[in-house]
Parts: C-alpha cells; sequence; structure tokens
C-alpha cells in the first residue's frame, strides 16, 4: 500500500473531491482525520473507514478549529505526514459588480486563509517527523479564468502562488508542497460554477471548452492527489498539476 504508515488529513472530506481523496489514502493504507464543516456528514464517512479515520467538525476559517483539527491527527494517530487543504467555496456565476463584501471575504476566508492557518499549525508536526507533504486544491480558475467568477478565480490563483512560494521555504525542512487544478466536477458546486440550472443543454455548452469532453471527477482528483503524496513524487514540489481533460492547454 503506498500510505502505509502515514497520518492524514483532509478537509472538506464529507463530500466530492474531499471523500474520494480521503477514501483513497485510507484505501492506501493511511489513517486520516476527515474534516468538514458538515459534522454529521463528516462522522458518516469516517464511520464507513472503520478505525482508520476519525472526523472533525472545522471550520478552516477559524483558527480555533484548524488547531483543533491538527491536534487530532496526534492525538488519534501519532503524529501527521500529509495536510490535504480541499475544502472551498465559491460564489454564483454572475457579474463581478454583483458579488457582496460578505461573500467576498468569505470565499478568501475558506480559500486562501485556510491554507495560513493549516501550514501555521501543521508545518511545527511535520517538522518533528523530518518530512512532509501539503497538498492544495486549487483550480484551473487560477490559470484560465472564466467570466462571471472573477472573485473565485483570484483566490485560486492566490493558492497556486501560495503553494509555489511554501514549497520553495519549505523544502529545505524535506516539506513537499503542491497544487491541484481540477477543471469545473461533478461536486455540489457545479451549479454555483455554472451559474444556471444543470441541464443537458447548459452543461454542453461548457462541456465544449474541455478538449476530453467530460468534467472532472472525484476519483480524478483523488487519484491525483495520491500521486503527490506516495514516495514515488519524493523529488516533486512546486507544481500546480492540471487535472483537466485539456481545458488549460
Amino acid at each position: 500500500m503506498k500510505l502505509e504508515g502515514k497520518v492524514a488529513i483532509v478537509t472538506g472530506a464529507a463530500s466530492g473531491f474531499g471523500r474520494a481523496i480521503a477514501e483513497r489514502f485510507v484505501l492506501e493504507g493511511a489513517r486520516a482525520v476527515l474534516a468538514d464543516i458538515n459534522g454529521a456528514g463528516v462522522r458518516e464517512i469516517a464511520a464507513s473507514l472503520g478505525d482508520s479515520a476519525v472526523a472533525v467538525t472545522c471550520d478552516v476559517a477559524q483558527k480555533a478549529d484548524v488547531e483543533a483539527m491538527v491536534r487530532a491527527a496526534t492525538e488519534a494517530f501519532g503524529g501527521l505526514d500529509i495536510v490535504v487543504n480541499n475544502a472551498g467555496t465559491t460564489h454564483k456565476n454572475r457579474p463581478l459588480l454583483e458579488v457582496g463584501e460578505a461573500e467576498f471575504d468569505r470565499i478568501y476566508a475558506v480559500n486562501v486563509k485556510s491554507i495560513y492557518l493549516s501550514t501555521i499549525a501543521a508545518v511545527p508536526r511535520m517538522e518533528k517527523r523530518g518530512a512532509g507533504i501539503i497538498i492544495n486544491i486549487a483550480s484551473t480558475a487560477g490559470v484560465r479564468p472564466r467570466p462571471g467568477l472573477t472573485w473565485y478565480n483570484g483566490s485560486k490563483g492566490a493558492v497556486i502562488t501560495l503553494t509555489k512560494s511554501l514549497a520553495v521555504e519549505l523544502a529545505p525542512k524535506n516539506i513537499r508542497v503542491n497544487a491541484i487544478n481540477p477543471v469545473m466536477g461533478e461536486t455540489g458546486m457545479l451549479t454555483q460554477f455554472m451559474g444556471v440550472p444543470d441541464t443537458p443543454e447548459n452543461r454542453a455548452k461548457f462541456l465544449a471548452t474541455i478538449p476530453m469532453g467530460r468534467l472532472s471527477r472525484p476519483h480524478d482528483i483523488a487519484n491525483a492527489a495520491l500521486f503527490l503524496a506516495e514516495p514515488a513524487a519524493s523529488f516533486i514540489t512546486g507544481v500546480a498539476l492540471d487535472v483537466d481533460g485539456g481545458r488549460c492547454v
């Protein structure tokens, strides 16, 4: 198993990409803290994974919650090796002038500040292990933005830049930092990204912009996260991996 003996945290683990990543990591031998603001949902997922997973209710934009999440890894499993910063939010696809300040603030708190908070909390634990891995779920929106998602696009651009800067600064500590850029995916946020009902006709307009002709799926992102977390990727850091069916070519 590729992650045998490793301890991981996956945020946003109650559904979508996060759930798939958590399930794949445990399947590959990791023990995992599953964190989500949806406490009931994440407890259900953790229970399905048995003794290798524990659930934590966590708002990743709150320092106390993030510190408790990181502490849970040490208390349950004795340390911390991998953090997947997957939790994210967006605004509905609409003109930039129509997005309110509170909505803007929440997007940057969940998508960007969360990485600051988890890094500050997790890196000292990783240093004690002599190594670590951070994987940030960014987006093709940070590389090739779509109209109507300007403020979300900016938050994901920040995630990509943070990933690269963290990678350089943490490399001497043997902590690797990479990002994954999914194209629009089959998750609960799909209708917000589209800004219109998810009908076959509306979906076809978006699929036409993806050369491989489909949306990303949770297992696509889980497979990429597994690769970046496993020993085979031990010399890869500072990469923002497009998992996009050719969208950003």
